[in-house]
């Protein structure tokens, strides 16, 4: 079995009415897979802070996407990009403080920020606009940060723009709303397949596959199926 670690976080990967697992990480992952004729498709729920961990300690080959950061890097191997992706904050509808990214979070002195652990995002808040601790929240998933808008708890929820935009797509009733932050403030960032460091056999069978795939009609009818556009497309052709 080629092992495959995600995580619920729509449109990469969540499960449909049905309860089957897909999303455009996961889909494209299972393509690239047969197409290499690689072992069956195996894929391991988890969380964030856990999908690199798992690689060193050899509990599945292959993550879905990660935004590629040289800390990460040191770590573990990347395939090519198979997305560029711009950040965003899921706010309450009618984004009732005017957020519009993070220098606007910065500058109110009481905005409350939900993020994931460990991801891009966190680090982006705190390193880069000064966010102070005190008023962020660290959350294990996508779910539970979500809920906190929504609750109240939190006045927005910074991750992939993408990513909030399928949230509100999926829960009309949710009274929430995507804050695509402006590429002047943070340009798109790519994001990549995961592989342990001495796991090259994996990784170049992938490449091999992903530079034949990417770009042509299979690839972009699939993540069409998705919500990207042929502009979001090309940024990784």
């Amino acid at each position: 079995m080629t092992s495959f670690a995600y995580l619920i976080e729509p449109p990469f990967n969540y499960r449909a009415a049905d309860g089957t697992l897909t999303g455009c990480d996961v889909e494209l992952a299972r393509t690239v897979l047969q197409a290499a004729e690689l072992p069956p498709f195996q894929p391991i729920e988890t969380t964030f802070a856990q999908l690199l961990p798992g690689l060193a300690t050899g509990r599945w080959r292959m993550t879905t996407g990660l935004f590629v950061i040289e800390e990460r890097q040191r770590l573990v191997s990347f395939s090519r990009p198979i997305w560029a992706l711009a950040d965003g904050l899921l706010v309450a509808h009618g984004n009732p403080l005017a957020l519009d990214g993070y220098r606007s979070v910065a500058r109110h002195p009481h905005c409350r920020l939900a993020v994931v652990r460990d991801q891009i995002q966190q680090r982006t808040a705190q390193e880069d606009y000064a966010i102070p601790a005190a008023r962020i929240q660290v959350f294990d998933g996508y779910a539970e940060a979500a809920q906190a808008v929504r609750d109240g708890r939190a006045d927005a929820y910074a991750s992939v723009a993408r990513a909030h935009t399928a949230f509100v797509e999926q829960n009309p009733a949710a009274q929430v709303q995507t804050v695509v932050i402006a590429a002047t403030e943070k340009p798109p960032a790519f994001g990549a397949f995961a592989f342990a460091k001495h796991d090259d056999e994996l990784r170049l069978r992938v490449d091999a596959v992903l530079d034949r795939l990417l770009g042509s009609t299979e690839h972009r009818l699939l993540l069409k199926r998705f919500g990207f556009t042929d502009q979001e497309i090309d940024l990784v052709i």
